[in-house]
């Protein structure tokens, strides 16, 4: 990856529905370049989807979360293949200190939250769980 696969790819982060013609131009490069760039990524896996960003409370989730997550000895693999699995979970991290895992949870209803919170507490090597709902986004 080189400074214009870097720069094409803040490009697209920023707005992903920007012509192809118009990130041509910015970066000074043709069109089948930058076509070839983004194909070039998409089938090495450096880009793994396209997405939107929704404005936060836009009402498609009522209840939005950080539950922050304890495992046992060496089974972090293990519980992060588990809760891979969990729709309600938009985003998972792994990181340092006291919490193993940092997962974003995403739901309709505070009892759909209940629910979620339960069976990921139900996961064998998940020792404690801290989480905190979000009451709004002050910046994305």
């Amino acid at each position: 990856m080189d400074d214009i696969d870097r720069r094409l790819l803040s490009l697209m982060r920023d707005d992903c529905r920007l012509p192809v013609s118009s990130m041509a131009t910015i970066l000074g490069i043709s069109r089948a370049t930058v076509r070839t760039r983004i194909d070039k990524m998409t089938n090495d896996g450096t880009i793994q989807g396209f997405t939107i960003t929704l404005k936060a409370g836009a009402g498609v989730y009522g209840v939005r979360a950080i539950a922050m997550i304890e495992v046992a000895g060496q089974g972090g693999e293990k519980v992060i293949r588990r809760l891979q699995g969990f729709p309600e979970i938009r985003a998972m991290h792994t990181t340092n200190g006291r919490w193993d895992i940092v997962a974003e949870i995403e739901v309709e209803t505070l009892e759909a939250f209940d629910k979620t919170l339960r069976d990921i507490r139900h996961i064998d090597g998940i020792t404690s769980t801290e989480t905190s709902i979000l009451l709004s986004t002050r910046k994305s």
